[in-house]
């Protein structure tokens, strides 16, 4: 986001103090860095019971949140620390992960969009233990839907 702006800044500027160089130094000018699209979203929760968190929300996350998320602010900070940590938010939980038997009620949110320069189609639920962390994770991309 920021940081995009700033590395196409960085190299823009190396490349005009190549040239204020003089055309006898020959600097060849660095690559411009190939610049992902900002971060893209749909989110859409049904089966709440609670409306201020059913709906389908858009969200940008740019240089400034875009969209109208109930908390794009914070869903983009969140997102961005994803990001930083390498981590996949969107993952699913591992076939062979043993979760604990907990239902968490019939609400369910799929997210759709780009996110990091890949396309994204992620489902959530709240099944079990581990769909309930892996929802609880995201939040506040996701609302909180606890009882």
């Amino acid at each position: 986001m920021a940081l995009r702006r700033l590395v196409l800044a960085a190299a823009l500027a190396a490349g005009l103090a190549g040239t204020a160089a003089g055309a006898a130094s020959a600097v060849p000018l660095p690559p411009l860095p190939l610049l992902s699209p900002p971060d893209s979203l749909t989110v859409t929760v049904t089966g709440s019971g609670n409306p201020a968190a059913e709906g389908s929300w858009k969200l940008t996350c740019d240089d400034r949140p875009q969209g109208d998320h109930p908390a794009a602010g914070r869903a983009c900070e969140r997102l961005e620390g994803f990001a930083r940590a390498g981590e996949d938010p969107f993952a699913p939980v591992p076939a062979d992960a043993l979760c604990a038997q907990v239902y968490g009620g019939p609400v369910t949110a799929q997210v759709t969009g780009t996110w990091q320069g890949r396309r994204i189609d992620a489902r959530f639920s709240r099944a079990n233990g581990c769909e309930i962390a892996r929802w609880e994770n995201v939040e506040p991309l996701l609302p909180s839907v606890r009882s």
